[in-house]
């Protein structure tokens, strides 16, 4: 869903229904990513977004962090949890057209705004959050300005509206000048804070007057005691809990590094490829695995079942779309890698001959997170519905990442090639209790999510850059290190053609596919362990252990089959090919097993993949 981008005067934008009340709000939501803006009562007209979400009805604050005014520069930020934006506007935009949750602990996600019925009446707090001049009528000229700490209560306010009984207390924005005093600021303060500042009754309530104020207007008081000071300036703070301190202005965010805007590079000339790139990350310390650790270890396993559980999908197909630029060369490439691969991008390396190094990662990471994903499911020997319901994540998985949505094809093909598994496939009871329990999961797979699949393995699927941030490489991959096509000779020969002019046009495209991967990653910010854990060298630890992942990739490979065949034979025997599942090296079940997965067992010398 695409929200409107005109202007950024929220009370302007069809998802604002000016004062609303929480019971109001929750009637007219009605499905699950239906959410709305409104002005709450009971925060002194802040806004507050509300959304329904798994049946519930949220309702999440919007902060607002005033700045000091400076030329280009907004006066506020608007955050909801970390991330902070320029304007109202811009930060709802940024969570519906990225699809991430509104907060990490909901994991609510706002997709379908509710437009309002008819205008909306502004309010006076809704004048000051959009720092826009208030309709308030001139007060008269004469003043009260008695030089006593008590007059400061007249400050801004006519003499008929101080006699008058009940008369509302209307802010001024510009004080009188008195005497020598220079011209106090003229910005200004929210109403909330008016009557904080400026309190009338403390000179009289205590012995000794407070001080002067000070001539110079943006000075500072600072909190000698825990009361509110007296004088202040009326200056905007940034909230205390913000852990900034008073008075100073809050520093514009840094744009991380997917985020940053690259110089215009003159028009490049062709350079020799002086070495073959790697695009892995180097190897640093993990927060997760230790400098030597064994195959799926289960401390390590329990706790990445934490951290996914943690995430709802969009924000995990966010993580793999980052993780895939990254391997791909699409995001990330230094100057110095572009001058040794003669090219700008990996999208255009791994079509060139001296690209054999990054189409081996890439067939390598793709293999990987697909025994992973197995092992997902695989790994589940508790009740029944616990393996749908790891299936329906899968599935939820890949819908995430589909054309339209993240649009990470690699990551796709990755999760589809798990859950198409012969080892998975073949769980009938567990396919059906997924039919059964998760019933659209089930038609999504089936009526989507497959045909898709197939349609990008043989180069007929979309790959527009308006829908795909990253495309699918896996066909030219495997087509260029020699891997035959499947299927009859003249199917294989029309498959082949549309790889190859595929492949073309994928270079081609590599500068668009970039800024649509910059545009889907804008205003995202990663979790650091789920960051590493989509990683291809922490997946290949993770299942081969420090000193398994040495081994030849094919002997992994064979092994790591070989152990998620019995896995799948534990959870739906077989008999009829229960006897034909041994191999050379890999004990049976009868043998003396180790807990790895709450549930799941293995063989401590069978699963060791160590030449």
């Amino acid at each position: 869903m695409q929200v409107p981008q005109d202007g950024e005067d929220f009370t302007s934008q069809p998802w604002y229904h000016g004062p609303l009340s929480r019971q109001k709000a929750e009637a007219l939501l009605q499905q699950d990513g239906d959410f709305l803006v409104r002005a709450s009562g009971s925060t002194g007209g802040h806004p507050v977004i509300s959304c329904r979400w798994r049946g519930s009805a949220l309702h999440f604050k919007v902060l607002r962090v005033a700045l000091r005014p400076r030329p280009g520069r907004p006066t506020a930020l608007f955050q909801l949890e970390d991330e902070r934006f320029p304007s109202l506007p811009a930060l709802v935009r940024s969570y519906v057209t990225s699809q991430r949750p509104l907060t990490q602990a909901t994991g609510a996600v706002a997709s379908r705004p509710v437009m309002r019925q008819g205008p909306i009446r502004r309010s006076f707090s809704e004048d000051t959050l959009l720092d826009s001049p208030a309709q308030i009528k001139l007060l008269r000229a004469r003043k009260w300005s008695d030089s006593q700490p008590a007059g400061l209560e007249h400050v801004g306010r006519s003499r008929e509206g101080h006699s008058g009984p009940g008369a509302p207390a209307v802010p001024t924005f510009a004080l009188s000048r008195m005497g020598s005093d220079p011209v106090l600021l003229k910005t200004r303060a929210p109403l909330g804070s008016i009557a904080d500042s400026l309190r009338a009754s403390d000179g009289q309530l205590h012995a000794k007057a407070p001080t002067k104020p000070p001539r110079t207007p943006s000075l500072v008081l600072p909190h000698a005691s825990g009361r509110p000071p007296t004088y202040c300036e009326l200056v905007p703070r940034v909230p205390s809990s913000q852990g900034s301190p008073s008075g100073h202005s809050y520093p514009e965010p840094e744009a991380p590094w997917w985020e940053a805007q690259e110089k215009e590079e003159e028009e490049r000339c062709f350079v020799r490829p002086q070495a073959e790139v790697s695009f892995c990350p180097p190897d640093n310390p993990s927060g997760l695995l230790g400098p030597q650790n064994r195959p799926l270890e289960p401390k390590v396993l329990r706790t990445l079942r934490g951290l996914f559980l943690e995430h709802h999908p969009g924000s995990i197909a966010l993580h793999l779309l980052l993780a895939d630029c990254q391997a791909t060369g699409l995001l990330g490439v230094t100057k110095a890698q572009q001058d040794a691969m003669g090219v700008a991008s990996g999208l255009e390396l791994l079509t060139l001959p001296h690209g054999h190094r990054l189409r081996s990662e890439l067939l390598e990471r793709h293999e990987a997170l697909v025994l992973a994903g197995a092992l997902a499911v695989l790994g589940c020997t508790g009740p029944l519905e616990e393996r749908a319901a790891a299936l329906r994540g899968l599935v939820e998985l890949a819908l995430a990442l589909r054309p339209g949505a993240a649009g990470d094809l690699p990551g796709l093909a990755a999760v589809m090639g798990a859950l198409l598994m012969p080892q998975v496939s073949r769980l009938e009871r567990t396919w059906r209790q997924l039919r059964r329990s998760h019933t659209e999961a089930a038609l999504a797979f089936e009526q989507e999510l497959k045909p898709l699949m197939r349609a990008l393995d043989e180069g007929a699927g979309p790959c527009d850059p308006g829908e795909v941030a990253l495309p699918h490489v896996a066909p030219v991959v495997r087509l260029l290190e020699g891997e035959e096509l499947p299927g009859p000779m003249d199917e294989s020969c029309e498959q082949l053609l549309r790889t190859l002019q595929g492949a073309r046009q994928m270079a081609r495209d590599a500068p668009k596919f970039h800024e649509a991967a910059v545009r889907r990653l804008r205003g995202f910010r990663p979790n650091g362990e789920l960051r590493e854990a989509l990683t291809t060298g922490f997946v290949r630890k993770l299942l081969w252990g420090s000193r398994g992942e040495g081994a030849p990739r094919a002997t992994r490979l064979e092994k790591f089959q070989c152990v998620l065949s019995v896995l799948s034979q534990r959870l739906e025997p077989d008999p009829l090919r229960a006897q034909t599942l041994g191999h050379a090296g890999f004990r049976g079940p009868q043998q003396e097993t180790k807990e790895v997965i709450p549930g799941c067992s293995y063989s401590q010398t069978g699963w060791d993949p160590a030449p």
